[in-house]
């Protein structure tokens, strides 16, 4: 009987080395698994080490022990030519909207780029018309540099590139912070309707209980690397269990009142 679990990761452990060259650990034994089609909420205050584990998983940073299982296949330690094969179907966005876009690129060239890289066998122009209409964008724009757009508009077109290839699962890394607040749920609802859409599962990293809560179906809390409380998320934020899950909520005005 196959398993409805798209990623499952097992005692993961992670360390950098400080200034003065000692290793600390930034995830200690971190076990997780998500289901298809699940959006989880990754939790916790900066410096939690949350940033760290999204990369770990999809395998921007390598772990120093642990287990990666993506879709069945392990995923640990594949080669950099064997998990570029990987890549299309597990994807990123990330904070900064402005950062992660070549600013020397058009946004065809920047949306197009994964279809090229991985031998979209349509046309690529049309892909990239359909793309900038799901994400909300007109395609008179596609000759436009990264600059001529707004926040809001350039962390559009981050989304238009990461489910460009369809994937089965996307990490969203504060994808919504560097926005104005006006505009954060708009591009909140619209990650989440094309999430929903396409059936994609995704971990969404926030600092934000609001975000976290808007988007999310279940929710891990993170804590000086390690997963302190998971749940349901309204279970979990109604009714915490865990001392720094209620910190957390305590810290936010008005939080508690506002279900």
């Amino acid at each position: 009987m196959m398993s409805n679990k798209i990623l499952e990761i097992n005692n993961l452990e992670k360390s950098f080395l400080d200034p003065n060259k000692n290793p600390f650990k930034v995830l200690k034994n971190i076990s997780l698994s998500i289901k298809s089609g699940e959006i989880l909420g990754l939790v916790g205050e900066s410096g939690s080490g949350k940033t760290t584990l999204g990369r770990v998983i999809i395998r921007l940073l390598n772990s120093d022990s642990g287990q990666i299982i993506f879709n069945g296949q392990d995923i640990t330690s594949l080669s950099k030519k064997l998990m570029r094969k990987v890549r299309k179907d597990m994807q990123i966005i990330f904070q900064d909207p402005f950062g992660s876009l070549n600013p020397r690129h058009t946004i065809k060239n920047i949306i197009s780029e994964p279809l090229v890289i991985h031998n979209y066998k349509k046309n690529i122009l049309d892909r990239v018309y359909e793309l900038l209409h799901q994400v909300g964008l007109d395609k008179s724009s596609i000759n436009l540099y990264p600059h001529e757009f707004s926040g809001g508009q350039r962390q559009r077109i981050a989304i238009a590139r990461a489910i460009a290839l369809k994937p089965k699962f996307l990490i969203a890394d504060e994808s919504v912070s560097a926005l104005d607040v006006s505009i954060q749920s708009q591009i909140l609802n619209l990650i989440s309707r094309l999430v929903r859409e396409n059936n994609i599962s995704m971990i969404f990293i926030s600092h934000d209980l609001s975000v976290i809560r808007h988007i999310s179906d279940n929710i891990a809390v993170m804590n000086k690397g390690s997963i302190v409380e998971r749940g349901k998320t309204e279970d979990v934020l109604v009714k915490p269990t865990h001392n720094y899950t209620k910190m957390l909520i305590d810290a936010v005005p008005g939080f508690k009142t506002n279900f």
